[in-house]
């Protein structure tokens, strides 16, 4: 191959010089400039010694007297981030097949912050027979975080993404968390495949929210006064705080003054977040929803046990062992 990790190249579109940090395949090389690291194709690139060898040399003339009134006022150029989104990014790592064609070996996986903000977020990689992947972390603003590799025949899997992000810090007038999840088919990733290399572009990607949703305060409808007006389901519905699939009702996950609490104080403040995402799952017709009790003496599973059986959109729950909470959670399907 021409280039070799640790070699000095310059980006022939932006006339920047930058180094080689990473071979991904014969046509594709990851640069670093000026501390931000990107993918660029090989015949975008070349050495700089010529450029730097047939510049000319910069010749300072002398400086003339500059007077106070005839000072000009220094212009500032600012270089400003646009703001689209979060994303989850595709980088397709290409190999060799005995044709000799080119074909895709694994794919990187990036989060995309294109925002100001900062989140915590939860993340997991659901297939159907690979083990699944768990990672949680931050993403800064305008920035882009590895999560991880995945083969290609892997992808045959459906493999589903799902996020949970949280702002740091936190704001009132934001939901205090977000989920979000994305699921792709084979024939949508060939499709992105294709669509890339048409437009010559490195990486694909797919938005998983442009804004942070606000918090909608509860407002409960007036129905004497509300003047025969008919309320349509599907908008409001579009109002509420997102619902979650997962709930913790752990008390320090709740509340930041949960020390000196008595028992009943804590068993009261549980049981109202659990009615709280209980309703929200029933708003959005969640198909299922997993609250997280514990183990413990068995005193909340007891409580939400004898609620649920009083809820006429539960299907059937079950506190049967999980991979990942053990015995500790209870799943719940409604009926709509």
């Amino acid at each position: 191959m021409k280039y070799q990790l640790g070699d000095t190249v310059l980006m022939l579109h932006s006339q920047e010089e930058g180094e080689i940090v990473e071979i991904i395949s014969k046509e594709l090389v990851m640069v670093e400039v000026k501390g931000v690291r990107f993918p660029v194709y090989t015949d975008q690139i070349d050495f700089p010694y010529f450029k730097r060898f047939s510049e000319k040399k910069i010749v300072v003339p002398k400086k003339e007297k500059v007077y106070i009134d005839n000072l000009k006022k220094e212009t500032v150029s600012k270089k400003y981030h646009i703001h689209s989104g979060v994303w989850l990014s595709f980088l397709p790592v290409f190999d060799k097949d005995i044709f000799d064609d080119d074909v895709v070996e694994k794919f990187k996986i990036y989060l995309l912050n294109q925002t100001n903000d900062t989140y915590h977020f939860s993340y997991e990689i659901k297939f159907k027979v690979s083990p699944d992947f768990h990672l949680s972390n931050t993403a800064l603003p305008f920035n882009e975080f590895y999560l991880h590799d995945i083969p290609f025949e892997e992808m045959n899997d459906a493999p589903k993404f799902e996020f949970d992000f949280e702002l740091a810090p936190k704001n009132k007038k934001k939901v205090d968390h977000y989920e979000t999840s994305f699921k792709i088919k084979a024939k949508q990733l060939f499709k992105k495949i294709e669509e890339m290399k048409l437009k010559n572009e490195p990486t694909f990607s797919f938005l998983l929210f442009e804004n942070y949703p606000d918090k909608i305060d509860e407002v409960i409808p007036d129905y004497y006064n509300a003047g025969g007006k008919i309320y349509n389901i599907s908008e409001a519905r579009q109002k509420l705080e997102p619902a979650r699939s997962v709930v913790d009702l752990h008390i320090e996950k709740l509340t930041d003054n949960w020390k000196g609490l008595s028992n009943f104080e804590i068993l009261t403040i549980q049981l109202s977040n659990f009615e709280k995402y209980y309703q929200l799952a029933v708003a959005h017709h969640q198909p299922n929803l997993i609250v997280i009790h514990g183990v413990g003496t068995g005193k909340l599973r007891n409580e939400i046990h004898e609620i649920l059986k009083t809820k006429k959109e539960v299907r059937t729950f079950a506190n049967q062992y999980h991979e990942n909470f053990g015995f500790g959670a209870t799943e719940i399907y409604f009926q709509y």
